[in-house]
């Protein structure tokens, strides 16, 4: 993709897909049409720095709304799509799992129909070259015991989340477009990510924002669920690497190497916070540390084999232990009035008060 293409983006204000966003217009020729809802989780001020870039747009669109979708099509023409949108707290999908439903499948068909039709109306050589990422998770896997050998591309599927699960169905839905169909999709299954941007609900900025604040960190269980954490910015060039070189019909794990417990990380954390940010009031950041009753089937441990990768494209994480973990605690230190607008509910209210719904 060394000429300019125009690249659909959906999700594109969310955590993953805001990161992405400013990777392909700072790294690639590319123009970016970002397709996002604005749920609560959707925020247009991790973009604020790029909203006047004359290649990117953003299009307030509901993946659920059929016709509106079409339309995203039919007007910006794309000649790929990085499909990210979805609803993906687990937690939230246990109190709330319909939503889910709507969006990581219902919302997923509607993207592939669209995106097929469109597709066969496509001249050659742009439907040669046209291209569908699916982007999916870890977590359709199920979960490992401590010992037993690294989730591949080959692994069943064994969601134990309604989150999980409607991501597996969103998994089968784009695989059966491309075996059915012909249509050209990729898929990749990433691990646990962070970096900046991420909606302060997800466990690292949850833990960085409470030690600031000096509340309580919780901690679930014991602590000793195991997940392998990517930094969001590999993640980002995995995806554009497999956009670009990656064979359709294929799926692409993208994991961190990078195995931690959670209590390990919770304390890691701290002593990041203490280096970086110390309280005299606190004193050591573990002291805020309290552990909470376990949520239901929380899964033991997530461990992805990212060798595909790899060996077929060239792709290898740049960030190793704490380097990534490092640059994220510094990241919420210097951009604390992101994290308190989010907080105090005001980024949403500024939505409203300029006529945009969430």
């Amino acid at each position: 993709m060394d000429e300019q293409k125009r690249i659909l983006v959906t999700g594109g204000a969310g955590f993953i897909g805001s990161n992405l966003v400013h990777y392909l217009l700072a790294e690639t020729p590319h123009f970016i049409i970002n397709l996002d809802k604005l749920t609560y989780a959707g925020n247009l001020e991790s973009l604020a720095d790029i909203a006047e870039n004359d290649r990117y747009v953003h299009e307030q669109v509901d993946l659920c709304d059929y016709q509106a979708v079409e339309s995203v099509f039919a007007r910006h023409k794309p000649d790929a799509v990085m499909h990210l949108a979805a609803e993906s707290h687990v937690d939230r999908s246990i109190d709330s799992p319909g939503q889910f439903i709507q969006t990581n499948i219902v919302g997923t068909y509607n993207l592939l129909q669209t995106g097929l039709e469109y597709y066969r109306k496509l001249a050659e050589p742009k439907r040669r070259l046209f291209r569908f990422l699916h982007v999916s998770t870890d977590e359709v896997y199920g979960s490992l015991n401590f010992g037993e050998s690294l989730f591949t591309e080959t692994t069943a599927y064994d969601p134990h989340s309604p989150y999980a699960a409607s991501k597996a169905s969103s998994d089968h839905l784009a695989r059966s477009w491309h075996d059915t169909f012909e249509f050209p999709v990729l898929i990749t299954n990433c691990s646990n990510n962070y970096g900046p941007y991420q909606f302060p609900e997800k466990l690292i900025p949850v833990v960085i924002l409470k030690c600031l604040r000096g509340d309580r960190v919780p901690v679930y269980g014991k602590g000793e669920n195991v997940r392998d954490w990517l930094f969001v910015e590999d993640h980002c060039r995995a995806l554009f690497t497999v956009l670009d070189r990656g064979t359709p019909g294929e799926t692409y794990n993208v994991g961190g190497n990078n195995e931690r417990s959670n209590l390990e990380l919770v304390h890691m954390l701290c002593r990041i916070l203490d280096e970086l940010s110390p309280s005299t009031a606190i004193g050591k950041y573990e002291n805020l540390i309290t552990f909470v009753t376990d949520r239901p089937g929380h899964d033991l441990r997530y461990a992805i084999d990212a060798s595909k990768i790899t060996r077929e494209l060239g792709w290898v994480p740049q960030e190793h232990f704490d380097s990534g973990f490092r640059k994220t605690v510094q990241w919420y230190l210097d951009h604390q009035d992101w994290w308190n607008r989010i907080l105090s509910g005001d980024y949403r209210l500024e939505r409203l008060g300029q006529g945009i719904s969430t």
